[in-house]
């Protein structure tokens, strides 16, 4: 029974490892889209005139 633990063991340490590092990729990816939604705001409000009619 032993034999087994250890390969279970490691095999839960690398799934924990790799949860954490997909979460670091979820926030980065979630941090470009916020600063690319900002930068298209930006350049909306530059952008409009006032007029509601301005598509």
């Amino acid at each position: 029974m032993s034999n087994i633990k250890a390969p279970l063991i490691a095999l839960a340490a690398l799934m924990a490892a790799g949860s954490l590092a997909a979460c670091n990729t979820v926030e980065g990816a979630g941090r470009d889209i916020q600063t690319a939604g900002d930068a298209i705001e930006e350049t909306a409000q530059e952008t409009n005139d006032g007029n509601p009619n301005t598509p």
